[in-house]
């Protein structure tokens, strides 16, 4: 049963469908094989309605919301001009400038393909002018927006905590860490570049100038506060976190920077809508589809036959790295992490290993996953926004890579990377 479900999907994705399809079709084809016929398929439209139920997937819809809104308006490039004014004058600045930049977005959103698009966009042209290459820049763009999936407020992290039954507060916080530490690789990198290909330094900015940037950047820079502040503080959950993100969001666009009008409501509602629809389609199926497999015990047999149940935690946690990354080069994050969280859940129980570790290595792993050849999400992306060939696009990719997985392994050496500023918000 598990061959014939694979092989279906692969032929789907192969012929073209989008993910959704080949998804729907598996399912209703190990519903068919497992109750020999659709006498009860009642039962598996109870399982898909059940994978929307949680109250915790309203935050999706609002945090896409939020981050649509601030993606037309003002927000990213207040934010940009605040770290060029700090930054843009050392060795490789612009670089470290785009990355950081990526990161506070990312604070913002939470969406990696938005930063590709709020950041990529006004930054793009300006580190050609300064000699960056395009294969470079286009690479530091994809993969310092995937940083925005472990900064919250991440959906990749929502998903995850409905699935797994973790706290979605607790991974919030522990996502900090590791998304610091990447920031900080990156940037050395950048250092490195710069210095290799004797890239030009920009003009410094003067003291009067950067307290202008602070002060056009301080109102979106009050995002990260609400955010974080208000989950740690006891305020309110990270659902309603993403309803005041969006009340927020709408504050200052149209009243304060003025920046959007009301009929802009309507195409904003509209794309929000459209990506709100896709993903809740992929998570009842997704849904569906783990009932159904773990109906038949396929993970169970899965991992008995490579042996995972008995390779220990760290064993465990290099297993699952292999698994996400691999499928994520293929497949949606969100279907991804729907269809191999739960393979893995019984080797995760079994080990002792603490779920919002986990969540964090998974995390980090759909988003590498997301900017890898042949077919990341963010790749095409980045092809999309900045009419770029395939090659040319990837080409600047695999130092990036490499140091995103030696941060994948400092993650399963060091969980307290993660971990450190869950225990000190919440045990």
């Amino acid at each position: 049963m598990a061959m014939t479900l694979m092989l279906i999907m692969i032929g789907l994705l192969l012929m073209g469908f989008p993910m959704m399809i080949p998804l729907i079709t598996a399912a209703v084809v190990g519903f068919y094989m497992m109750f020999d016929g659709f006498g009860q398929m009642g039962t598996f439209i109870q399982q898909m309605m059940g994978g929307i139920r949680p109250a915790s997937l309203i935050a999706v819809p609002m945090f896409i919301l939020a981050a649509d809104i601030m993606t037309r308006g003002q927000s990213a490039d207040r934010l940009i001009n605040m770290v060029m004014a700090f930054i843009g004058h050392i060795k490789g600045g612009l670089a470290i400038s785009t990355a950081t930049s990526c990161t506070l977005f990312g604070a913002v959103s939470g969406s990696t393909q938005a930063t590709v698009v709020a950041v990529g966009s006004p930054l793009r042209p300006k580190l050609l002018k300064a000699g960056y290459s395009d294969p470079f820049t286009l690479a530091l763009i994809i993969n310092a927006s995937d940083i925005a999936f472990l900064i919250p407020p991440s959906i990749g992290m929502i998903i995850y905590g409905v699935i797994s039954q973790t706290s979605i507060a607790e991974l919030f916080i522990a996502g900090i860490g590791p998304g610091i530490l990447i920031l900080f690789m990156f940037s050395l990198y950048c250092l490195f570049y710069a210095y290799k290909n004797n890239v030009p330094t920009e003009a410094k900015a003067s003291w009067g100038e950067r307290a202008r940037s602070t002060q056009q950047a301080l109102w979106p820079l009050f995002f990260p506060v609400i955010i974080v502040g208000g989950i740690y503080g006891g305020i309110f959950s990270p659902t309603e976190a993403a309803a005041v993100c969006v009340l927020y969001a709408f504050f200052l666009e149209f009243i304060v920077f003025r920046s959007l009008k009301l009929p802009d409501i309507y195409r904003i509602a509209k794309s929000t809508g459209l990506i709100t629809a896709v993903v809740f389609i992929l998570v009842a199926v997704g849904n569906g589809f783990s009932w159904i497999i773990s109906f038949a015990q396929i993970p169970q047999a899965i991992l008995e036959s490579v042996g995972v149940n008995d390779a220990g935690p760290v064993g465990v946690l290099i297993a699952i790295s292999i698994s996400f990354f691999v499928a994520c080069m293929f497949v949606d994050p969100i279907v991804v992490i729907l269809v191999l969280t739960p393979i893995f859940a019984p080797a995760i129980a079994a080990t002792g290993l603490d779920p919002v570790h986990v969540g964090i290595l998974i995390t980090l792993q759909v988003a590498i996953g997301s900017a890898t050849p042949p077919f990341g999400c963010d790749i095409f992306t980045a092809i999309a926004i900045f009419k770029r060939p395939y090659w040319e696009v990837i080409r600047g990719t695999p130092p990036f890579i490499a140091i995103l997985v030696l941060a994948a392994a400092l993650l399963i050496m060091f969980p307290q990377i993660s971990l450190f500023l869950r225990d000190l918000a919440f045990r």
